[in-house]
């Protein structure tokens, strides 16, 4: 097979991928608390025909060598942790961390989500859910003679009752951070697990230790730029066609060498 021809399929699949990335950062680009993804790409061995700094004859050096490289590859994603735009809302229980941290909710297997979409719910039992039912954790309940929920920017949650206007402390939302953000694993539905990339959850009060503070009547929108990924497309777009000439290229070339046999 002609070098070339490898050379740029493996470039076709690179910017595939890419492709596939970028439309996924599109296609969440309204969904609350999302992380866009980047691909990472790295180049391939490469065939050392001549090493730099040969001797080409007795007295004289090779300043640089005969290098050719075989190609691209995806060698991972990036969860890229900024935070997106923070947008005011009308409901109590739509909660933001303004800052580093997670939410913790419990999964259906009995282990610890984490998630930066506060839209949270209260269940038939007053417990605070996500949209999935998830519950938080810590776990909170609100009575159902409650007449106001208030969420302090340290999480901790105040409610006061009819009959009842003295506040009532029912418990305290913590928040998380961890080591290194991106490594966590995305489950789907807004959600992460921890992994040993990530390194072991930190938990603490909002607002205190580096940990974002929380902020009610507030969601965090999408981190994805529109404007960054149509950019992003067009490149890819033009990566892929360059790359698919290249196999027309050498094909022509191999055509004209048996042809000419």
């Amino acid at each position: 097979m002609h070098p070339a021809l490898w050379v740029s399929k493996t470039g076709l699949a690179a910017q595939d991928t890419q492709m596939q990335v970028i439309s996924n950062n599109l296609a969440n680009v309204n969904t609350v608390g999302f992380k866009q993804d980047r691909a990472v790409f790295e180049d391939l061995f490469y065939q050392m025909k001549k090493q730099p700094g040969s001797m080409a004859d007795q007295q004289n050096e090779v300043p640089g060598g005969l290098q050719l490289g075989n190609g691209v590859r995806v060698v991972g994603t990036q969860k890229l942790m900024k935070t997106g735009a923070y947008q005011n809302t009308q409901e109590a229980m739509d909660l933001a961390i303004m800052g580093q941290g997670f939410f913790q909710v419990e999964l259906p297997d009995g282990t610890t989500g984490y998630t930066r979409n506060g839209q949270f719910h209260r269940n038939s039992e007053g417990a605070l859910v996500n949209a999935q039912g998830m519950p938080l954790i810590p776990g909170i309940e609100v009575p159902a003679n409650a007449k106001t929920f208030t969420v302090g920017s340290d999480g901790m949650v105040t409610i006061t009752t009819q009959g009842n206007t003295d506040p009532e402390e029912i418990g305290q939302i913590t928040v998380v951070n961890f080591a290194n953000p991106s490594g966590l694993e995305a489950l789907g539905g807004n959600l992460f697990s921890e992994t040993g990339s990530s390194g072991a959850a930190i938990e603490g009060v909002a607002g205190e230790d580096g940990i974002g503070a929380i902020s009610q009547h507030t969601l965090e929108g999408s981190n994805v730029s529109v404007v960054e990924e149509m950019v992003n497309m067009i490149t890819t777009q033009r990566a892929y066609e360059m790359n698919a000439k290249v196999v027309s290229s050498a094909d022509q070339m191999l055509q004209f060498v048996s042809q000419s046999m």
